[in-house]
């Protein structure tokens, strides 16, 4: 049996990166994995098909957090598709980056909208089913610069940073339901979007993380497969830091 056997899982933006890597590792745990992604349509029916390979059920919806109606439907729709929902990992993100002067009022309404009021519309859209069943993780990621900041992230800095006082708050509010909220802030991880970088800039930037290297898709999704399993029960209201002692 897997650590998370029985359990279902909502995971929003994981056609790729670090939410695919979450969905395999939670299908791959037992977990029933329903799951998002917007624009990768083919990447999304590949991996609905290979989730279930693993034997549980797997479901991709095209939809968009950062929509509030949508958001309420999304839900409604895993809930009558999977019959509960037990964990909630908001994943979606993106990235907007310039430098303060130079970012424009669109650009920076777009990060908060995608990364940060996504988080508010599906963790108000999943409270009722988790309080009902009195019973629930929710999994917000955040960012290492969500704590220290990043010169020509102010945005997206801010966005990360509100994720971490959202799931402070929410994890206050829901506690006595026995639901559980946590932030996961990665720092330097290695994706398709690193890949096609200046491999010198690259390793410029792994020379400067204590532990010498990026870390990997897959460590993020053990933290989080740890966050949402019953080993984790007492723990709510945290950032756990994932980063090569990067930031500490």
């Amino acid at each position: 049996m897997g650590l998370l056997s029985g359990k279902t899982a909502l995971i929003t933006g994981a056609s790729k990166g670090i939410g695919r890597a979450i969905a395999i590792k939670y299908a791959q745990e037992g977990a029933n994995v329903a799951f998002t992604f917007l624009s990768s349509v083919e990447k999304g029916q590949a991996l609905e098909a290979e989730l279930a390979a693993f034997g549980g059920k797997a479901k991709g919806f095209r939809s968009d957090a950062s929509d509030f109606a949508a958001a309420e439907e999304l839900v409604k729709s895993v809930v009558e598709e999977f019959g509960g929902l037990d964990i909630l990992i908001n994943n979606a993100g993106i990235t907007r980056d310039n430098l303060l002067m130079r970012m424009t009022e669109e650009s920076w309404d777009e990060i908060m909208n995608v990364n940060l009021k996504s988080c508010f519309n599906t963790v108000k859209a999943s409270t009722r089913t988790m309080m009902k069943a009195k019973a629930g993780s929710i999994i917000n990621i955040t960012s290492v610069v969500g704590a220290k900041g990043n010169a020509g992230q102010a945005n997206y800095a801010a966005s990360k940073a509100g994720i971490i006082g959202f799931t402070k708050s929410v994890a206050l509010e829901l506690g006595s339901r026995n639901i559980r909220c946590n932030a996961v802030a990665p720092g330097f991880i290695e994706t398709e979007m690193t890949d096609v970088l200046d491999e010198k800039t690259v390793q410029g930037w792994r020379d400067g993380i204590p532990m010498k290297r990026g870390g990997k898709p897959e460590e993020v999704a053990d933290l989080c497969v740890f966050l949402g399993s019953d080993m984790s029960t007492y723990i709510s209201g945290q950032t756990v830091h994932i980063n090569g002692a990067m930031y500490t």
